[in-house]
């Protein structure tokens, strides 16, 4: 669900947080419409509006975890954590987190695959980072497919952890189905931001862009 939709509508600092965002076509590659997030991280207030937001929705849900994707859900997730008594729990690219990698419980590290565009990717948590019986909220700065909140979803419920909730700063209206995200709620501050002559697809783990003239 996207935050207007849920007791936010006409709130200035969605329109502000927004705003903040800065659009880049074609990068990182051709054909990509790039929603920048560290032009936020630079609007102190509308940083901190983003982050007050979801610390509003979370601080009454009994959240125990607050987990993170590499890389820009580090920006958002710690404050949010601190702000509502939680702790803070990376979920990492391959090989950036110590420890004997397995598919299943007996490591230190465990992984979970996710399809991309082309190939596949993976996620890392450290095993006893959540216990059984957490009550778990995933941060990302944008979701377009899914894909990757899905494999964060199932690293946590294979060490027993409840999942929430997912929140992220930018989705695209399409999420509302939530058919990606095993069945787990999404909450979205505001939508990608359009510039002239183009418009979005959702085909990439970033924002497709199709631009005329």
């Amino acid at each position: 669900m996207f935050a207007a939709e849920n007791g936010l509508k006409g709130d200035p600092r969605l329109e502000a947080i927004s705003q903040a965002i800065r659009v880049v076509p074609h990068f990182p590659k051709k054909g990509i419409m790039f929603q920048d997030i560290t032009t936020l991280l630079l609007d102190h207030k509308a940083f901190q509006d983003t982050v007050d937001i979801f610390v509003d929705r979370y601080r009454n849900m009994d959240i125990s975890v607050v987990a993170g994707i590499e890389a820009r859900g580090f920006m958002f997730g710690p404050s949010i954590a601190l702000a509502i008594g939680a702790k803070f729990v990376p979920l990492r690219k391959p090989k950036k987190l110590p420890g004997t990698r397995t598919k299943y419980h007996a490591g230190k590290v465990i992984c979970e695959e996710y399809e991309l565009e082309y190939g596949t990717d993976c996620l890392e948590m450290q095993v006893d980072a959540v216990q059984p019986g957490d009550r778990a909220l995933i941060v990302d700065d944008l979701v377009a497919t899914g894909g990757t909140l899905s494999a964060a979803i199932r690293l946590l419920e294979r060490m027993g952890a409840q999942v929430v909730e997912c929140g992220c700063v930018v989705g695209l209206p399409e999420v509302k189905g939530q058919c990606r995200l095993n069945g787990k709620p999404v909450y979205i501050l505001v939508e990608p931001r359009e510039i002239d002559n183009c418009r979005h697809d959702i085909s990439s783990e970033f924002l497709n862009v199709q631009c005329s003239g």
